[in-house]
This record gives C-alpha cells, structure tokens and sequence, in this order.
C-alpha cells in the first residue's frame, strides 16, 4: 500500500481502527489533472510557470494540499519526474514534520528507511490519521505508520502461507527494542493489527489470509504475544460480514466453531448460513 510505490499511495483509503474509513493522503480525480494541464498549457508563456527551476517547483508542490499531488505529477513528464525524486519528499517531510529529520535511536527488527523520504512521509501521515496518540512523541508516532505499513505489505504480498505468530512476534519486539513497557507494546500491536485488518482489500487473497489466521489463533502465546480480544473479533466479523458469500456451508460452520469458542456472545448478524 502505503510507501512502496507513489501510485500505490495514491489509490488506496485508509480507515481508523473504529471508523469507517480516512484518507491517507487520497489524491483528486483526473478532472483536476486537466484542470491543473490547462493551467500549464494556456497559461505558461504569461506567468512563466514552466520556467520556474526545480527547487522552486518543489516549493510550489509540498505547499498543496496532499489531494492535489496525483493530479500535479500528471500534468508533465517534469512534474512526474519531481515526484519521482527524493528531493520533492523530502521537501515535503520538512515541512510537514520539521523534527522528522533528528537523529533518533531505532533499534529493532522494522526499518524505517532513513534515506527514503517518500516512505518516512507515508508513516508518519499514517500514524497522525490512524493512530490518535495525543501524548506520544514523534519516533514513536512514526514507528506505528512504519509498523503498519511493515504488516500491511507483508499480509498483502506474501504468496505463501503467513505466520500471525512471528509477523505479531516482530511488531511486539520492535515496540520493546524501542524503548515501550509490555503493555504498550502489546496495545500498539493490537492498534496496529485492528487497522491493517480494517484496510484490507475484499479479494480472495484477503478471504484466505483470514481463514488462515483463524485457524492459527488456536496456538497459544505467552503475554505480550498474546492474542487481542478485540483484534480477533473484528477478524471474524469481516468474515461474516465482507466474506459471508465466500464461505461455504462446511467453512462456514467451522468458523462459527470456532467463534462461539472464542467468545461468549454471537451477534445475530453472524448467524445462518
């Protein structure tokens, strides 16, 4: 999703643990790339806009709003090009996040991408929109949108079998190696896991990686690896709610097994096939 490509970003809604959906960073429709075009082309030899050297453009671009940035790369292949490049984000990162550009200490297993400036943006836009931590600081602020995007491409990627227990392994230890006591590293991974399940696209990629993680929550892990109540419930009602025409008659009462096993109360809504 998030950091690994400028078009992936642009094209993707990111929702918050608990609401139904926040954009991360959505940028406008092509109306306003031709809008923009216009601009250039029947304007250009009066304002000299075209003329304007690339450190000036940078200028210009990081000063729009997030939801004008596809529509501006499309405009010209110069404009792309900028985009492209590492000066533009990092332009935007300072800006954005002034502080960002501080050595800090980020130990663990979880790279940040420090010579990445485009990925640094994403995290740290993806930790202010989905993670509402008021009191946290900010390496703390952008290791959650790191570790979500880590988490998010590893479950979207994988084209083998993933293991909850080591991708939740890594997420807990990279909260502790950075300095976080057990019970907010357990609580920031569970945060984290309930966003990248909430974003999760509706495909058959989707609906097996689901299934799969049900069937391994049977394994237990010790405290703070230990499964989330809440992590789990919105698991199984995406299940039965976004999947329900995709189990069949068999599956489907395994998964109602195995939820009835795991919680005291059924919703309605989950039950009949």
């Amino acid at each position: 999703m998030f950091g690994e490509g400028f078009s992936s970003i642009s094209n993707k809604e990111v929702a918050p643990m608990h609401c139904p959906q926040t954009t991360i960073p959505q940028f406008s429709s092509s109306r306003d790339s031709v809008m923009l075009g216009n601009f250039y082309n029947t304007e250009a030899e009066e304002n000299g806009f075209e003329r304007l050297p690339d450190h000036l453009l940078i200028e210009v671009f990081v000063r729009l709003p997030a939801s004008d940035w596809v529509a501006a790369s499309c405009v010209q292949k110069r404009c792309a090009a900028l985009f492209r490049g590492e000066g533009l984000w990092q332009a935007a990162l300072t800006r954005r996040w002034p502080s960002a550009g501080k050595e800090k200490r980020w130990p663990g297993p979880i790279g940040r991408g420090l010579s990445k400036s485009k990925r640094r943006y994403t995290a740290l836009y993806v930790s202010k929109h989905i993670f509402p931590f008021s009191s946290l600081d900010g390496e703390i602020d952008e290791l959650a949108g790191h570790t979500y995007l880590f988490l998010k491409e590893q479950l979207e990627l994988s084209v083998t079998p993933v293991s909850y227990g080591l991708l939740h392994g890594t997420i807990v230890d990279q909260f502790l190696a950075c300095g976080k006591e057990r019970d907010t590293a357990y609580e920031l991974a569970s945060k984290v896991w309930l966003a990248v399940i909430n974003n999760l696209e509706e495909n058959e990629h989707t609906f097996r990686l689901f299934m799969q993680i049900a069937e391994e929550w049977e394994v237990f892990l010790p405290y703070p690896y230990s499964k989330s109540h809440s992590v789990q419930w919105r698991l199984f009602e995406r299940l039965f709610t976004d999947f329900r025409d995709c189990l069949m008659q068999v599956d489907y009462y395994d998964v109602l097994t195995r939820a009835k096993h795991k919680f005291e109360l059924i919703p309605p809504t989950w039950l009949g096939y």
